[in-house]
């Protein structure tokens, strides 16, 4: 937008940038932010209900600044589910993992200071560098949307940034990063000072055998790992994300988190979706079992969908990316244009929801044959 009125002194750098976002329609079909389709329990909602009326009776004060008990619930999660032996000082919790990776930019980042991301991938990573002052780097993808080793050392080697992006399971391809692949891409960091911030987001619907970063951070005080609270555990709207990481690197994101940044409502409802934890992740499984059915038809109808790790598939080629996310959304279906020439991607839904996206393509599919 550069039309700012002239009274408006926006900082330079800000000028030629728009707001991030997805279309919010309201349409028979939602899947183009990820979202996980299904809601909470009855229990669930009768649990978050009765904490949040013990909230509300001391609303009247600050909530717990440095957030222990969840951080706490967190990290005992983390230690389950990934296998390792973290403590509350490596585990820090924010207001999503956007507001982590703000933090990490605030603290490690700024004017005079580059990170290195691997396009296409998350977007808000460059956005939130572009808003922190920090110089940003477009790195590359292998043409499959994969990262390999080598190449991204010599990324990394070429332009000695100070931070590294790595997005595994890769939004919006979907495509994981191989454990070893991180672990070199760590080292190689190390050697100039830099430190890694690997975007777990996604980390739950990984396929068998993918195994998390956050079993590298005990060993590597250089890697920092995001995840967040809004996919497996379908706590969009609770906007709760959290990081593992060295207890010096925790230490640093205080210093520029806002006071008693995560209220005592966001608190209270994760930590009572957290004690809801088998219950929630069950719909993991069943969202799998979508993702796969979608990538499978998709080939049969003759397209090309990415290999995905995620809640989502890529698919292409499509003579008209525009066109198509137009007719699908003319018929209650609306996906994400993610701006890739030819692709587009669509969020795993419920079996319903899946069916209703399928049958559409099929039927555009058919008229432009």
């Amino acid at each position: 937008m550069s039309n700012w009125p002239v009274w408006l002194p926006i900082r330079e750098d800000l000028r030629e940038l728009t707001a991030y976002g997805a279309p919010q329609l309201e349409v028979p079909t939602r899947l183009n932010t990820n979202e996980n389709p299904y809601g909470p329990s009855k229990a669930l909602i009768s649990d978050i209900a009765e904490s949040l009326r013990t909230i509300a009776e001391n609303l009247n004060r600050y909530p717990d600044r440095d957030a222990l008990e969840l951080r706490a619930a967190l990290v005992s999660y983390v230690n389950g589910s990934c296998g390792v032996d973290l403590t509350v000082a490596q585990t820090w919790a924010a207001n999503g993992s956007n507001e982590v990776i703000q933090q990490i930019f605030q603290a490690f980042g700024g004017h005079g200071r580059t990170a290195l991301g691997f396009v296409p991938s998350y977007s808000m990573h460059s956005i939130i560098a572009r808003t922190t002052g920090t110089n940003w780097i477009d790195g590359h993808r292998d043409s499959d949307f994969t990262l390999s080793a080598s190449s991204a050392i010599s990324q990394i080697t070429q332009s000695r940034p100070h931070l590294v992006f790595v997005t595994s399971p890769n939004n919006p391809t979907g495509t994981a990063v191989s454990l070893e692949t991180q672990e070199a891409i760590i080292k190689a960091a190390r050697e100039i000072g830099a430190l890694v911030v690997v975007d777990e987001a996604y980390a739950e619907f990984a396929r068998a055998g993918t195994i998390s970063a956050i079993t590298l951070v005990t060993d590597h005080p250089n890697v920092l790992v995001t995840r967040t609270m809004s996919k497996a555990f379908a706590m969009a709207g609770t906007r709760l994300g959290y990081l593992l990481a060295h207890s010096s690197v925790v230490d640093a994101l205080m210093i520029v988190r806002l006071p008693y940044h995560l209220s005592s409502v966001t608190q209270g409802v994760a930590l009572t979706a957290l004690k809801h934890t088998d219950e929630l992740l069950a719909t993991v499984d069943a969202i799998k079992v979508q993702r796969d059915r979608i990538a499978n038809e998709l080939r049969a109808m003759g397209y090309q969908p990415v290999p995905s790790d995620a809640n989502f598939v890529l698919f292409g080629p499509l003579a008209d990316a525009k066109a198509t996310w137009a007719a699908l959304l003319a018929r209650g279906v609306l996906v994400r244009d993610v701006g890739l020439p030819g692709l587009l991607r669509v969020t795993a839904g419920t079996e319903a929801e899946t069916t209703a996206f399928l049958e559409a393509l099929e039927e555009i599919s058919q008229e432009t044959k």
